[in-house]
């Protein structure tokens, strides 16, 4: 018999009980789908065909975009790149900054470069200017020879050559000098050829919806002519054809002959 203590309670009453062990909770059934118990459909599959479409709109999407950057006010732009150059004088090795011919270059290249990138603060609305009209006209229309200057992102040197640019319209035409102000919006910019050259083509597109265009550029880049395999006949010519241009053999082959053709003088 356990041992009585005071007011009847017994020494076994007050030890603490063992701890229970916790018993494990069953494991929730998974959710029965609705529909009657009927398996969820699975997702339709994408096509490679329709994957390749959508890749394409992306791509076209990118290119055609706009680039956005802050708008900084001039002075302070041209400020800013003033104390660039400022600084790269003073790291040429044998240089004096402070002689009389380069007193003024630092204020004078800035307002250059400033020039030489003015595509940023413009826009494909600005250049355009409400220059596109209602013409039924579905001929091949080409304006070649444009003389483009731009400036390589890599080294921050020249390219300079001429861009062909040919489209077909769907009831719209541009104002011929248009097309010569869309390359040079794209062109005042750092650039690498390829892009530029889809750059403008996509800017056409999305502007007056043709049945196709094609821009080919044709440049001499000075990063391989005053530096590295230095080789000054060398020309890079680039090519972006759409729609229409693309599909059709016969079309593409008449815009390459016309800019290909002799100039009559």
């Amino acid at each position: 018999m356990p041992k009585a203590l005071k007011g009847g309670r017994s020494a076994a009453a007050d030890k603490p009980e063992p701890a229970k062990k916790s018993e494990k909770q069953p494991a929730k059934a998974p959710a029965k789908p609705s529909g009657g118990g009927k398996k969820a459909a699975a997702a339709p599959k994408v096509s490679e065909k329709m994957k390749a479409t959508i890749r394409r709109e992306v791509q076209k999407k990118r290119e055609s975009e706009e680039v956005c950057v802050p708008v900084v006010p001039r002075e302070e732009r041209v400020e800013q790149l003033r104390l660039g150059y400022a600084g790269i004088l003073s790291g040429i090795d044998g240089e004096d900054p402070s002689r009389e011919g380069l007193l003024d270059t630092p204020q004078r290249a800035a307002k250059a470069f400033d020039f030489f990138t003015k595509g940023y603060s413009e826009t494909l609305a600005e250049v355009l200017n409400g220059a596109v009209f209602n013409e039924e006209c579905r001929e091949l229309v080409l304006v070649k020879d444009i003389d483009l200057y731009s400036l390589c992102e890599h080294h921050l040197v020249p390219f300079i050559g001429k861009a062909h640019i040919a489209y077909i319209p769907n009831g719209k035409v541009v104002g011929l000098s248009k097309l010569a102000r869309v390359a040079e919006m794209f062109a005042r910019r750092l650039q690498v050829q390829e892009r530029l050259t889809r750059q403008i083509a996509h800017a056409i597109q999305d502007a007056i919806k043709p049945l196709g265009v094609c821009v080919v550029i044709e440049a001499t880049h000075m990063c391989m002519v005053m530096r590295g395999v230095q080789k000054s006949s060398a020309r890079t010519v680039t090519s972006c054809v759409l729609g229409a241009c693309q599909k059709d053999p016969r079309t593409r082959a008449e815009i390459f002959s016309l800019i290909n053709a002799p100039r009559r003088e």
